[in-house]
């Protein structure tokens, strides 16, 4: 990664009961094909982790977006790094500047084909977490630049419904399937992130198949060209598989979401020498990208519409990586930058665990306390051989329609002694206060 989110029997194409007196053609969508919703809607998704066929969408073409200004106000003075994703601190800045335009399919009807497509756009400082190897990697990779431009989302919908009870099939550049956080800022319930979503992956290019089995049972796999990597890259591992299942309760009220999100054949970090430029003068500067092998698991367990709790896990893995992960030949700056770190011969390993607990106590306003752990024994995602720890408690407020408000205060730390990865390599640990403003626009 460079330093993201079902009438149970009763069906659309079901009969209309007879009445004494006619009833209205339904209109294509207006029926649930799943599940009920098993959250309440003020949360960033109602229903759980995973693709949900079968849900009712908006028709036609749309256009919409997003301006998400913030600051973190942090006892750090120089980076908030591995803070994610507000690298500076002290400072207003814009996170995100989306705009998207996007067809979804209708996935209730099951008699006919369909199609979409989705591009989202982002400018803003969060281009430094989501940005993928040749998707405009100059800005992060050759400048280390603050702000930067990043087309997170570029992918082709296939609808099927007699494939399963309904098959999707995403082609282009996708986000990551697995995470309970995700890269853009409506699908979280929180304004920062985890130490634990730092490190893992967050866009694919490839192909994303979805396939409902069952009310119950979802299948998502698909093949890809490595995370966070383009397929022209010359890091790019093509083909990079991955398989998650989904299964939900007949209650409806728990669910487990995982499996194997990325793995190859060539499981190491493929680097290459790139030219000269302004910021490296050399005659040939190395470049890498991490090859993550990643392993995901998520238990969702809704207590009531208005109260849940979500756990996720990993295990990552590569081999003959470098400390700090993929190669940023710009200047040492917002934690990143400086160049190829020390050689890690063999395989290096990361594991974590992130625990999101959400209360809806308001009309217009949920809870959300988190803590997360992250192990990086050798320093191979972060750079700073040490696990991580975090404590966060956050509001978010939806003013209306139009606006949501999203305050929170967190701690966090390093456990090894004597390793300082805070504040520009300064700091074991560090406190700061975040606030973000999420305004909408177009027609969402």
């Amino acid at each position: 990664m460079i330093p993201l989110a079902s009438a149970s029997a009763a069906f659309a194409d079901a009969a209309t009961p007879a009445l004494a007196t006619p009833t209205p053609t339904p209109t294509p969508g207006s029926f649930r094909r799943a599940l009920p919703a098993p959250a309440d809607s003020i949360f960033p998704a109602s229903d759980f982790l995973g693709p949900t066929i079968g849900v009712p969408v908006d028709q036609g073409n749309r256009f919409y977006g997003w301006f998400d200004p913030g600051i973190e106000v942090s006892t750090s003075q120089n980076s908030n790094y591995p803070l994610t994703y507000n690298d500076a601190p002290n400072i207003p800045q814009l996170d995100q500047l989306i705009f998207r335009w996007e067809r979804q399919p209708d996935t209730v009807q099951t008699k006919h084909f369909d199609w979409g497509y989705r591009f989202s756009n982002l400018f803003g400082v969060d281009y430094r977490w989501t940005t993928a190897q040749c998707y405009f990697c100059n800005q992060l990779l050759t400048y280390n630049r603050l702000y930067g431009d990043d087309p997170v989302e570029m992918y082709g919908i296939l609808y099927y419904p007699h494939i399963g009870q309904g098959t999707e099939i995403q082609l282009g550049r996708f986000i990551s399937p697995p995470d309970i956080e995700a890269q853009l800022a409506p699908n979280n319930f929180l304004y920062t992130h985890s130490v634990f979503f730092d490190f893992d992956a967050y866009t694919q290019t490839g192909a994303l198949f979805s396939t409902k089995l069952s009310d119950y049972w979802t299948l998502v796999y698909g093949v890809h060209s490595g995370n966070d990597m383009s397929p022209w890259s010359p890091s790019q591992h093509f083909p990079t598989f991955e398989l998650i299942g989904r299964w939900i309760s007949h209650a409806n009220k728990d669910s487990l979401y995982g499996g194997v999100d990325a793995i190859n054949f060539t499981p190491y970090m493929r680097t290459y020498i790139g030219t000269a430029n302004s910021a490296n003068p050399s005659t040939g500067v190395l470049y890498g990208h991490d090859n993550l092998q990643q392993f995901n698991l998520t238990w969702t367990h809704v207590f009531e519409p208005n109260f849940q709790n979500l756990v996720e896990t990993y295990w990552l893995y590569e081999y003959n990586t470098y400390q700090g992960g993929t190669i940023n030949n710009g200047p040492f700056k917002f934690g990143g930058g400086g160049g190829v770190g020390a050689f890690l011969p063999g395989r290096s390993t990361a594991t974590g665990v992130v625990d999101y607990l959400e209360y809806k106590f308001a009309p217009k306003d949920f809870a959300s306390f988190r803590v997360d752990y992250m192990n990086d024994q050798s320093g191979w995602r972060s750079g700073f051989p040490t696990s991580y720890g975090s404590l966060t408690f956050g509001i978010t407020d939806k003013m209306s329609s139009v606006v949501t408000i999203r305050p929170e205060i967190r701690y966090e730390t390093a456990f090894r002694t004597g390793i300082t990865p805070y504040d520009n390599g300064t700091k074991a640990a560090q406190t700061t206060f975040g606030m973000d403003a999420i305004i909408y626009f177009g027609n969402p």
